[in-house]
């Protein structure tokens, strides 16, 4: 079965040559093909040994070729809750649920998938203070990047440390100086020039999203909520407020931002901004890098007694992460709760709020 369809702009402007459509089941990502320069695309709903095959819109494509195994095809019933939805960066999309497709059908026209352009919070993942310095702290800040990405740290560091020297007010190149600092294992003197240029520019995101990270580390949980807060708070793409998926968020990830507040409310034992943070960021987590958010939101629906909302988030980590250090102790939680479910009244409702 062929899915096709086009992606097209809001405003009528050319479609991104780098455009993504993904098949999103379950909140995670199972397959992707590229739109064509002119928004076209055709995926190929595959095998099931294959659930994450790569493929192009290209019609010569050697991935658009139909295979003839027995096991192709995906029954209606697994596309309950799947949709589809586009990729590019600096862009938001509308999301096509596929609940309704005629899966008896060889090809299927899903329609058009709209995308519209996303406007940021300036300087929120990037401080233009950078170019407002001399030449020279401009030089040795890209020196800096360049000898990092070469993995040579201590050239970077002195670039770094060059450039701050020349022009104190750079927030980038402070941030850039305590990523390497940190790297190289100088948590202290990381977090002085996190610090410094949280200081210097407080729409500038990333280092506050290091120091979060750091406090995370420590369980330094009141710490965390203050440093996530004010992450969340100048969030240029506002998914408190979205009704579709969020993209594009550059070189800061909001999900790991939702992810610590999350942990960090609860640890406080503000249990309801706890949930909803890790709702949050269970939505954005759309390639799962925070297994243990299941297992956190699994406690969180126990202390609710919702019981089958907790056994899913753990059975969740568990497909995740299935040989996690934890995971006998894991099961053993999943079988307590499994055991509790099933104590349960039928006229005895779990607290859905």
């Amino acid at each position: 079965m062929f899915l096709r369809g086009r992606v097209a702009t809001h405003d009528g402007s050319p479609v991104p040559n780098d455009m993504l459509v993904e098949r999103i089941c379950n909140n995670r990502v199972r397959q992707e093909v590229y739109a064509s320069l002119h928004g076209d695309f055709s995926m190929q709903l595959g095998s099931r040994t294959d659930p994450f095959p790569e493929a192009s819109a290209d019609p010569t494509s050697p991935f658009n070729v139909a295979r003839k195994d027995s096991d192709m095809g995906i029954p209606r019933r697994e596309l309950k809750n799947c949709e589809l939805r586009a990729s590019a960066s600096g862009f938001r999309s509308r999301v096509l649920p596929l609940l309704d497709l005629d899966p008896s059908s060889e090809s299927v026209d899903v329609g058009v998938i709209v995308v519209q352009s996303a406007t940021k919070i300036e300087g929120a993942t990037l401080s233009a203070i950078p170019y407002k310095a001399p030449k020279d702290a401009r030089t040795a800040y890209e020196k800096g990047l360049q000898a990092e990405k070469n993995g040579k740290l201590d050239d970077a560091r002195k670039y770094f440390e060059t450039a701050v020297k020349i022009y104190p007010g750079s927030a980038n190149a402070w941030f850039q100086l305590g990523t390497v600092l940190q790297k190289e294992d100088q948590k202290d003197a990381a977090s002085k020039a996190y610090t410094r240029a949280t200081t210097i520019d407080t729409k500038f995101l990333p280092p506050y999203l290091s120091l979060a990270s750091m406090a995370y580390d420590t369980g330094s949980w009141t710490e965390v909520l203050t440093l996530t807060d004010h992450i969340l708070g100048l969030d240029p793409f506002n998914p408190a407020a979205a009704t579709t998926y969020i993209l594009d968020l550059d070189r800061l990830n909001y999900v790991d931002a939702y992810f610590y507040n999350a942990m960090a409310n609860y640890k406080l034992n503000k249990f309801e901004d706890a949930e909803k943070s890790g709702l949050k960021a269970e939505h954005l987590d759309l390639r799962p890098r925070f297994p243990r958010l299941h297992l956190l939101l699994a406690e969180i629906f126990a202390r609710k007694n919702n019981y089958p909302m907790a056994i899913g988030e753990i059975q969740t980590y568990l497909e995740l992460v299935p040989h996690a250090k934890d995971a006998d102790q894991i099961r053993e939680r999943l079988a307590e709760l499994e055991k509790l479910n099933g104590s349960v009244s039928p006229t005895e409702k779990p607290d859905q709020r």
